[in-house]
């Protein structure tokens, strides 16, 4: 080899600043590292590595790192064909990580114009560190998403799952490898899709951050066996590279909607008769009010109830409430209304009925309840007192109303009970 060239060609490996080590071809000790600079030398970890003979890189590498290193040489040397690989090498102090390229390259200063092989390392502990450290943070962003108790779903730009948690896979019944990359639509009941696209366009152009989904309707979501349920969702947005993207939390309310709904159900019902209470019929008759239509109450009131509670006893009295009850609401026409407003007492509300319709139905109420035999009293039939009042010139007011056929009851027992009186 051309020593004059070869000091040539260690000046110029001396002044690049990335690690380079010239490979020349193998012998029966190995490969010889022909030229190398300090960067190089750091790279390996050998300071004092000297330049008395070649070197070679089957005894300058670490073990564990050799057999691979050897075998990118040898392919690069076969096929003439430029060779990459990272590695990792432990030193003392800590672990470095390189970038290794190796190229052919041939000269003719050199004996037979044989190929060498340029090999070149760039440092990237730093950045193999910072992909550590993404990925801890990573995993532990995964653990705490795939460990929250309320599902957590992300959306891209187009509206497309990019995250699908565990919570959200047993909320909504799909895995997470079938969800990802559908449109969040297939979450999403039909019938709200649209209504949804608009929300969310317009939350993408909003101003504000985030904020809670809670309009009018309750929110629903659809599970991958068609049913809906009911949702709290608290959704966020980030603007990604000018693209926004979307993530919500989402809770299943079912059992806070079904206690919900059984205290409005309690707050609205007479709890010994099922019937609705004073404050279901309340909000009935507003709703008619606000419609502005005409109705008629009859007020019905069970004969000598008291002498029933005296002889058999108060539950006796509460089997005969029941009983009445079941009996009238077979009786109450679709749409209209039959409430216990207290004690023995139970309003209809039909809305509609002219005065000659209402005492009619009355007069079959009085005759159904008349011809029903009571076993909680010996099987014997009961008798009810009716007052009918309707809407008109005195207006749609219900305490006006029920206080007209409050006075028509009055009449009626007074005139001998079983009986139907029309209020004046």
């Amino acid at each position: 080899m051309n020593n004059e060239w070869v000091g040539s060609l260690q000046q110029f490996v001396d002044g690049i600043s990335s690690s380079v080590a010239v490979i020349a071809p193998a012998t029966d000790r190995g490969f010889p590292i022909t030229a190398w600079n300090p960067n190089f030398i750091e790279m390996v970890g050998r300071p004092r590595l000297g330049r008395v003979g070649p070197p070679y890189v089957e005894t300058l590498f670490p073990t564990y790192a050799r057999r691979e290193l050897v075998s990118k040489i040898e392919q690069c040397f076969a096929t003439l064909e430029p060779m990459e690989l990272e590695q990792a090498y432990d030193f003392s102090d800590q672990t470095h990580w390189w970038r290794l390229s190796l190229k052919p390259f041939r000269v003719d200063a050199i004996a037979q114009g044989q190929h060498q092989v340029l090999l070149s390392g760039i440092d990237i502990t730093t950045k193999m560190r910072l992909l550590k450290d993404l990925e801890v943070s990573t995993s532990r962003f995964r653990l705490v998403v795939d460990a929250a108790y309320d599902a957590i779903i992300s959306i891209d730009h187009e509206q497309r799952i990019v995250l699908f948690n565990r919570s959200a896979e047993i909320l909504f019944g799909y895995s997470r490898e079938e969800i990802l990359g559908q449109s969040i639509e297939i979450l999403i009941p039909e019938a709200n899709r649209a209504r949804h696209r608009t929300h969310v366009n317009r939350f993408a152009t909003s101003p504000i951050q985030s904020r809670q989904m809670e309009e009018r309707n309750r929110v629903y979501g659809r599970r991958r066996d068609g049913s809906t349920v009911p949702l709290q969702i608290a959704i966020s947005k980030i603007n990604n590279g000018g693209l926004v993207e979307f993530t919500a939390i989402v809770r299943d309310i079912s059992e806070q909607v079904r206690l919900t709904e059984l205290l409005e159900e309690q707050a609205t019902t007479d709890e010994l008769t099922g019937l609705p209470n004073r404050r279901q019929l309340g909000a009935f008759v507003e709703e008619l009010d606000c419609l502005r239509r005409s109705y008629a109450a009859l007020l019905v009131d069970i004969d000598h109830f008291k002498s029933i509670n005296d002889r058999f006893g108060h539950d006796v009295g509460d089997e005969v409430l029941r009983s009445l009850a079941r009996l009238l609401r077979s009786a109450v026409p679709p749409d209209q209304l039959l409430a216990r407003i207290g004690g023995e007492e139970f309003v209809f509300v039909l809305e509609g009925a002219s005065s000659t319709e209402a005492r009619d139905f009355a007069e079959e109420v009085r005759a159904m309840v008349q011809a029903l035999p009571v076993p909680a009293i010996g099987g014997k039939p009961l008798t009810v007192s009716i007052g009918v009042a309707t809407t008109g010139e005195q207006g749609t007011d219900l305490a006006g109303v029920l206080k007209r056929a409050d006075d028509a009851l009055y009449r009626a027992k007074e005139n001998g009970r079983n009986r139907v009186e029309m209020a004046a």
